[in-house]
């Protein structure tokens, strides 16, 4: 039986959130300044008051960027959110994605990697509570992978059938290794802050950071040692 675990992080966009003020870098679509007023480089333009979405503003630095809160009552910031699937024997990440930062992206990029990843019937995913949901749950079931789902308080898609079991519990303890990968890629690895612009881009950076974090993680396994030759 395959078990893994899913989760999502925040990276912010270096490209889409440097240099300007976030007035100038994140700008209304099809906007066209006024010429500068008093003779100098930048458009004279009051900005105060104007209120701003991914609908109807765009980054001017990184169009794949989009405006994020990674929580209730968080500040906003131009960014883009990376997916891992990590196996729960030994922690290694077995697929990656990389999305533009929406309120249903976690989920679906799950799916994406249950499709691409996951092949025998009777696997197990764990996640967060941001993956309680009856769509998302509904169709992990449809693929025959146990939802192992931290269950929300109220309104929950997870029932006695699956929380009632001892797996259950030792899954939602288990995949919180995958904080440790995200971790890594975040104070050695460069994903804090992304290095380039668009989206691929940004994709090909986070593929090679969790397979460098994957070969750290093999020499801790195996017991491999760095020669003294």
């Amino acid at each position: 039986m395959e078990k893994v675990a899913v989760r999502r992080a925040f990276f912010r966009g270096r490209y889409a959130d440097s240099g300007l003020g976030f007035a100038q870098k994140f700008r209304q679509k099809g906007r066209l300044d006024p010429a500068p007023e008093d003779g100098g480089r930048n458009p004279t333009v009051n900005f105060k008051g104007e209120k701003r979405s991914n609908d109807t503003h765009a980054s001017t630095t990184d169009p794949d960027a989009r405006l994020y809160k990674k929580s209730e009552g968080d500040k906003s910031q131009l960014a883009f959110l990376g997916h891992a699937l990590m196996e729960n024997r030994n922690g290694l990440v077995v697929d990656v994605e990389v999305t533009q930062a929406t309120g249903t992206a976690e989920r679906e990029a799950a799916e994406t990697m249950v499709k691409r990843t996951i092949s025998k019937p009777g696997a197990t995913l764990g996640a967060d509570k941001n993956y309680d949901t009856a769509d998302f749950v509904g169709k992990l079931c449809r693929r025959k992978v146990t939802p192992h789902v931290a269950s929300k308080n109220k309104g929950s898609a997870i029932d006695g059938r699956t929380t009632r079991h001892d797996g259950y519990r030792k899954n939602l303890k288990t995949r919180k290794r995958i904080e440790e990968v995200f971790g890594w890629a975040k104070t050695v690895g460069p994903l804090r802050q992304t290095h380039f612009r668009g989206l691929k881009k940004i994709a090909a950076q986070t593929i090679f950071t969790f397979a460098a974090y994957n070969l750290t993680r093999m020499g801790a396994i195996f017991g491999w040692r760095y020669s003294n030759a």
